[in-house]
């Protein structure tokens, strides 16, 4: 999640899910269950210890270097305008075109992931790094911060989105792009995608360009992201609001518009003076094709990237994978925006690990789900199938792909919990608990706090602790009804008015505000980025580790520390 672009967003839930004013008890009940040894505050701990963090710990620091611990070194590996094609020269930004925007990393990164070369191997030294490129800065990319953009301006923002996969190695102690890769290439806001699920032909998903609603152009705002076990990788689109200009009021679709924020005066609103596509009165349904979850295939240079709307449509902070105890594959996402859901899809199918091949489509048929978080300790996973409940046409829903493509509003009907801005939500791989993590949400009021955002104000986020049921002994990530409890209420806890809670006391750098995306590695410890510490709490963006289980669970500490603001290269 970009903290500079979504801080100005408006919630556009409105849901009448129950407050904690309207449910009798609901302290009282997190109280038992914590003193009961149930999940309660702190959720859902281990039997099995993971391991302590055994760095130095970093100071808080508002300065313009990384600091990282003794014995360790941060390395620039790439940046934007980069070149990841022979021949492509070097970045100008006063000269800077969309077509040599289209061979160089773009800018904003956002997620990461890396894949083993070749594949199948579990090499450390080589591989593929895919990166999310999540916006375009004109103010810090063109000389002299024009006020309105060129053609050849815009070519180039639209270019510099979408995802990076650039081949790396690792020689000695460093890494370096390889240049001359067969792998490295950018899908950009131009590169042909497939629509493929059950909004796939959808009539609200054709356009002039795609009579079929089947072919769509490019990825934007790429924000989070996944993978998958037969080795692709998941590029979340987040806030697609930003690029329409135009009525949004009239036709059809101003409902649906309104509900994903879209009020036709985005920041990239020079866009629709160039290219229809990005005008509402010109294209009217185009909006109805980004917020999805993309599809790609690193290991195949060839492969069309695919728009997987069995996912649902929001805006996407993350998709990530967990495979359940009889080889169904769940996707975890959450709707980064204030007062929206926290989703899973379970696939239909079965991941198969010696056929790849047939791996390839799991994803277009399944169930999505949306959470809505009890005070008793449960979260129940409330599907979105069209003709259940509420979904119906009576409400607007003819189809699967209208309840797909208005995920939000189906989810509100079904009485989802409105969070606090949902950013990740990632499977633990070692215990296949889920960590939900709310960034923060300053503009939920006192009627607003429930069960599971329990600070109204809430400028500091929390994460919450998901534990799915066991069948022999395997999390079942199909399962409709889950344990729920808080890992960390993020703040400082020495101060009473933050509300801030850990289940082992933080080292004083080491509280937490702004959570953004966690990572397990393989001794079990979750590291936890964060996204605007700088204006909330005062410090630089941080990284932080802890256990997750043992004695110093939930005890987090400073590794790393960094200034977020962009710096520009013009």
């Amino acid at each position: 999640m970009d903290y500079f672009e979504e801080k100005d967003g408006e919630a556009v839930n409105p849901s009448t899910e129950p407050t904690i004013g309207e449910v009798i008890s609901r302290r009282t009940l997190l109280k038992g269950m914590a003193a009961g040894g149930a999940l309660g505050l702190f959720g859902c701990a281990s039997t099995q210890n993971s391991a302590a963090p055994t760095f130095t710990e970093v100071p808080r620091s508002n300065g313009e270097r990384i600091q990282v611990p003794p014995g360790y070194t941060a390395q620039v590996l790439l940046r934007q305008g980069d070149p990841i094609k022979p021949g492509t020269p070097e970045y100008n930004p006063a000269t800077q075109t969309g077509e040599q925007q289209e061979r160089q990393f773009g800018t904003d990164p956002d997620f990461i992931s890396f894949m083993s070369l070749p594949y199948g191997s579990k090499s450390s030294t080589r591989g593929l790094l895919g990166v999310n490129h999540e916006n375009h800065r004109a103010a810090i990319c063109f000389p002299g911060n024009p006020k309105q953009l060129s053609k050849q301006q815009v070519e180039v923002q639209i270019a510099a989105q979408g995802f990076s996969i650039t081949e790396i190695a690792k020689e000695g102690n460093r890494w370096r792009p390889v240049l001359d890769s067969k792998y490295n290439r950018r899908i950009s806001g131009n590169a042909p995608m497939r629509i493929s699920g059950p909004a796939a032909g959808s009539d609200r998903l054709k356009t002039s360009a795609d009579p079929t609603g089947t072919r769509s152009f490019g990825t934007l705002n790429n924000c989070a992201g996944g993978t998958t076990p037969w080795g692709t990788m998941l590029t979340a689109e987040e806030n697609i609001q930003n690029y329409f200009s135009g009525d949004a009021s009239k036709g059809p679709e101003a409902a649906a518009r309104r509900r994903y924020n879209i009020t036709g005066k985005g920041r990239y609103s020079d866009w629709a003076r160039y290219f229809e596509r990005w005008s509402l009165d010109k294209e009217p349904n185009e909006p109805n094709r980004w917020g999805w979850i993309v599809e790609i295939d690193p290991y195949d240079p060839n492969h069309t990237s695919v728009k997987r709307t069995a996912l649902g449509r929001a805006a996407h902070e993350c998709a990530t994978h967990a495979v359940s105890h009889d080889n169904r594959v769940a996707i975890y996402s959450g709707d980064d925006a204030r007062m929206e859901f926290v989703y899973k899809f379970v696939t239909e199918g079965r991941f198969d690990p010696a056929n790849r091949a047939a791996n390839m489509d799991l994803l277009d048929k399944g169930i999505l789900y949306a959470a809505r978080f009890e005070a008793n300790g449960k979260v129940r996973w409330l599907p979105l199938v069209h003709g259940q409940g509420p979904l119906t046409a009576a409400n607007g829903f003819a189809s699967q792909a209208d309840v797909l493509i208005e995920a939000r509003r189906a989810g509100t009907l079904l009485g989802a919990t409105p969070m606090d801005r949902p950013e990740d939500v990632e499977p633990n791989p070692h215990t296949g608990n889920i960590y939900v993590v709310m960034t923060y949400n300053e503009r939920r009021t006192a009627a607003q706090v429930d069960a599971a955002n329990p600070r109204a104000e809430n400028r500091w986020g929390h994460i919450i602790e998901i534990v799915p049921p066991r069948v022999n002994g395997k999390p079942d990530h199909a399962a409709t009804e889950c344990d729920w409890g808080f890992f960390i209420v993020a703040g400082d806890p020495s101060k009473p008015e933050h509300k801030a809670r850990y289940a082992s006391a933080p080292s004083a750098n080491g509280w937490v505000c702004a959570p953004d995306n966690v990572a397990f590695d393989p001794k079990g410890r979750v590291w936890i980025s964060t996204d605007g510490q700088e204006d909330i709490g005062g410090f630089n963006d941080s990284l932080y580790a802890a256990q997750t289980s043992g004695p110093g669970r939930g005890a987090t500490r400073c590794t790393t520390s960094w200034r977020s603001a962009r710096p520009s290269r013009s």
